[in-house]
C-alpha cells in the first residue's frame, strides 16, 4: 500500500494506474477506522482494479464548540486496518494540502443541507460537500462508496455529483452494526459503558416507527412524537426524528412508498444519528 500525503503526488500514482487501463475506486473517511469502513473497501475492491482511500479529518464541516480537535485520530492503526485488507493507497493529506489559506470557495447543496442535521449544525453539509468535490476533483475515482448510516450526507452528495456533472458513480453501502443493532461511529467510542448499554435504543425506536408506517392506521406526525417520548424516556435529548421520502428527503405523506426515517439524538456528550429506510404498500 502506497501512503501519500500531498495532491501532486497522489495524482501521479492515479495517473500511472489511468496509463496501465485500471479502473479507481474511493472511500473518503475522517479516519479512527471501524468494521464499517473497512466493509467499504472490501467493496470497493469488488468493483476496481485500485481503491484509494483518503483519511482527512475536515475541519469546515465542524461547527463552533464541536469536536474537531479532540475527533478519535488513530492513523496508525488505520494504516495496520488498510494494509490488512489490500487496500491500493491511503492519501493522508494536510489540511493546508485541501484548502489554501486564501480559499474563498465553498461548495452548497441548497434546500437539503439545512434540514435534519443541517438545522442543528449549520454549514456542516456545506463543509461535507466542499471537502468531498476537492477529493473528487483531486482523486477523480470511476466510483465512490459511502455508508447509508448518514442519508442524509448520502443524498447531499448525490444530488452535488448530479448538479455538478462529477462523472463518479456513488456506490451505498449498508451501515455495520453491533448484534445489539447499534450503527458502527467512530463517535460511539465517546459513549460510557452505562451509555452503551442504552444507545441500540436508537434503533429499536426507529423499527418501531418503521412498523408503525407499515401498519398504517396513525398519522406520521404521532408516529414521530411518540418515537421523540420513547428516546427521551431512555434519556436521550433527540435533534428530531423524521418520516421523510427516501429519494429527495422531503417530508413524506401516506401516498409515498420508498420511505426513510432519520433520527439524531444526543446520549450524554455524544450525538448519535441512524437512520432505517424501505418501501411500503400504499
Amino acid at each position: 500500500m502506497q501512503i501519500v500525503n500531498t495532491v501532486s503526488d497522489i495524482r501521479d500514482v492515479i495517473k500511472a494506474w489511468r496509463v496501465a487501463g485500471e479502473t479507481i475506486a474511493f472511500v473518503p473517511t475522517m479516519g479512527n477506522l471501524h468494521a464499517g469502513h473497512i466493509d467499504l473497501v472490501h467493496k470497493a475492491k469488488a468493483i476496481a482494479d485500485r481503491v484509494v482511500v483518503s483519511i482527512f479529518v475536515n475541519p469546515t464541516q465542524f461547527g463552533v464548540g464541536e469536536d474537531f480537535a479532540t475527533y478519535p485520530r488513530t492513523e496508525q492503526a488505520d494504516q495496520t486496518q488498510l494494509l490488512a485488507v489490500g487496500a491500493d493507497a491511503l492519501f493522508l493529506p494536510s489540511v493546508a494540502d485541501i484548502y489554501s489559506p486564501d480559499a474563498v470557495t465553498m461548495v452548497t447543496v441548497n434546500g437539503i443541507s439545512e434540514r435534519y442535521c443541517g438545522a442543528f449544525r449549520p454549514g456542516h453539509f456545506s463543509g461535507v460537500a466542499t471537502v468531498v468535490c476537492k477529493l473528487f476533483n483531486i482523486v477523480q475515482p470511476d466510483k465512490a462508496l459511502f455508508g447509508l448510516k448518514d442519508f442524509q450526507q448520502l443524498t447531499v452528495i448525490k444530488i452535488m455529483v448530479r448538479d455538478l456533472n462529477i462523472p463518479v458513480e456513488i456506490i451505498p453501502v449498508e451501515t455495520v452494526r453491533e448484534a445489539s443493532g447499534l450503527a458502527l461511529s467512530s463517535r460511539n467510542g465517546y459513549l460510557t459503558a452505562a451509555e452503551k448499554s442504552v444507545a441500540p435504543e436508537l434503533y429499536k425506536v426507529l423499527c418501531e416507527a418503521k412498523a408503525a408506517v407499515c401498519l398504517g392506521k396513525q398519522k406520521f406526525a404521532d408516529i414521530e412524537q411518540h418515537g421523540l417520548r420513547t428516546l427521551e424516556q431512555f434519556g436521550f435529548k433527540p435533534d428530531y426524528l423524521s418520516i421523510c421520502c427516501s429519494h429527495d428527503l422531503s417530508p413524506a405523506t401516506v401516498e409515498d412508498t420508498e420511505i426513510v426515517i432519520l433520527v439524531a439524538a444526543r446520549l450524554g456528550k455524544t450525538r448519535l444519528i441512524d437512520n432505517i429506510y424501505f418501501s411500503k404498500d400504499i
